[in-house]
Formats: structure tokens, C-alpha cells, sequence
């Protein structure tokens, strides 16, 4: 397993990493009061903490939905977050020419599920040098992602992640399928459990998508008694006005229980290994 640092966070190293945040930034207080709810929380169970929201969700089901504030204002926005916070940052990308400005406020660089087969995409969020998170497609299997791999790798770099959404299953459906977490290990790269969009129902509400965030829970449990290197939850301090995935975002007040019990399966695992 190669070990991803993001300065003194390591994956792949043992311990269980939380990136967590809201969907998308909904400016810059309410953005900020999440990610230091989610960073209290995690320092209470002695969990590294990276702070996650998209600057653009460019692939909302409908023309009229919430996009996010946009290249600039967001960077902004996520390096206030930073600054304020003290940790660091993942958002996504969307096109190639967007990798070079937001590396130099990110720590992370991720590539939308949608988005994980395109070459110059992954080329040029490789090329600079920050850590690159992959979302697997849902229409992917996970020994596909040997591809992505080695896209990004050709650009030279080692700093990969990956990371599990759920696969399709029929239209406005997904599932898991925990086999694909030890074969994406199997390349090598510290692999994510994303527990949030792996319960969405796309454009399951027609202009929108939905979600079974009751399942969260459940999912996170399993991902976690299989083996994952870290935890990707989209959290609200009030899902239902969330401006984009609020079916899918957990409770802010529901995250320490969760993350409590997922810690102590890690544990378990980790004795297990040992035997």
C-alpha cells in the first residue's frame, strides 16, 4: 500500500481519515460553522479531519439548480476555510484548465465520478503535484479503475486516492459492491468510502436527486469491517436546507455517533489483522 500524505495526515498508514463537509459551499459562515462542527467532532474521537465542498456542482440534474459560487469566489471562500480551520481542503475539478489555480489553494484535487475517464482531466490535475482523490464512475467496475490509475500515473505522480460511490443499479438507483474496495486497494492507492453519495438515488426527484441517508449508517459500517482508509461524508447542520444532495447529507448532530462506531469496527479490524 503506497502511504498519501496531505501534510501530516497520512492514508494508508493505519488511521481512519474524515473528509467531511457540506455538499456545496453555501458561503462563507454558515460553510465555515460546518467544517469546525465536523473538525470539534473529529478531534474528540482523535480522527484526522479534511474539509470538503465543491466550488461548482456542474452536474446538477436541473438547469435551475444551486451551482455553488464559482471558480474565484469559491477559492476564496475554501481559503478562508483553510486559514481559519487550520486544515486542509478538498474540492473537485471539472476542467482541465481549472487543476492549476485551485492546486494552489487546495491540498486535494478531486475528479467527479462522471469524469474519472478523462484523460486530460486526470492528466492535468496529476501534473500539479498535489494529491489527486478519483471518484469511481457509477457505471464503472472497480478493476477499471487499474486505468485510471495508470493515467495518472504517467503524469508521474503517486499521490492517488480513490474512492467508492456506489455503482448503478437500473435507472435512479445505486449499490455497493464491498468487493470493489480490496481490488481498487490492490492497485496500490489508499481507498475512500464515500458514505453519503453512495445512498443517492440520481434524479430520483426528477429535478433533482434523491437519497436514503437512513442507510448511511449501515453502508459506513460495512465499508469499514471490509477495510477503507478514510470516510467521505457530506454533513449539514440542516440537510433539509441544504442547497444541493440534502436528501443525502447526514445531520451534523448525527456525525459523532456515527463516526464513533465506525472507529471502533476500524479497531477491531485492525486486531483482527493482527491475529
Amino acid at each position: 500500500m503506497n502511504i498519501v500524505k496531505v501534510g501530516n495526515i497520512e492514508f494508508g498508514g493505519g488511521s481512519l481519515v474524515l473528509m467531511a463537509g457540506p455538499c456545496v459551499l453555501e458561503g462563507y459562515e454558515r460553510s465555515l460553522m460546518i467544517g469546525r462542527c465536523a473538525k470539534d467532532i473529529a478531534a474528540r474521537l482523535n480522527m484526522p479531519y479534511i474539509f470538503k465542498a465543491s466550488f461548482d456542482k456542474a452536474n446538477r440534474s436541473s438547469i435551475k439548480s444551486y451551482r455553488g459560487p464559482g471558480l474565484a469566489e469559491g477559492l476564496k471562500i475554501l481559503a478562508a476555510i483553510k486559514r481559519e480551520l487550520n486544515v486542509p481542503i478538498v474540492t473537485d475539478i471539472h476542467e482541465p484548465y481549472q487543476a492549476a489555480p485551485v492546486a494552489e489553494v487546495v491540498d486535494i484535487l478531486q475528479i467527479p465520478a462522471f469524469l474519472c475517464r478523462q484523460t486530460d482531466l486526470l492528466l492535468a490535475a496529476a501534473q500539479t503535484g498535489k494529491v489527486v482523490n478519483v471518484k469511481k464512475a457509477q457505471f464503472l467496475s472497480a478493476r477499471d479503475m487499474g486505468n485510471v490509475v495508470d493515467k495518472l500515473k504517467s503524469a508521474g505522480t503517486e499521490k492517488i486516492l480513490l474512492t467508492e460511490r456506489g455503482t448503478s443499479f437500473g435507472y435512479n438507483n445505486l449499490v455497493v459492491d464491498m468487493r470493489g474496495l480490496p481490488i481498487m486497494r490492490g492497485f496500490g492507492c489508499p481507498v475512500i468510502f464515500d458514505g453519503t453519495h453512495s445512498i443517492q438515488l440520481p434524479g430520483g426527484a426528477g429535478t433533482s436527486s434523491g437519497g436514503q441517508r437512513e442507510f448511511v449508517e449501515y453502508l459506513v459500517r460495512a465499508a469499514v469491517a471490509v477495510g477503507v482508509d478514510g470516510l467521505f461524508l457530506e454533513v449539514h447542520d440542516n440537510p433539509a436546507e441544504g442547497l444541493s444532495d440534502g436528501a443525502n447529507m447526514i445531520a451534523l448532530d448525527n456525525l459523532e455517533k456515527l463516526l464513533a462506531g465506525a472507529l471502533k469496527i476500524h479497531a477491531a479490524l485492525k486486531t483482527l489483522e493482527d491475529v
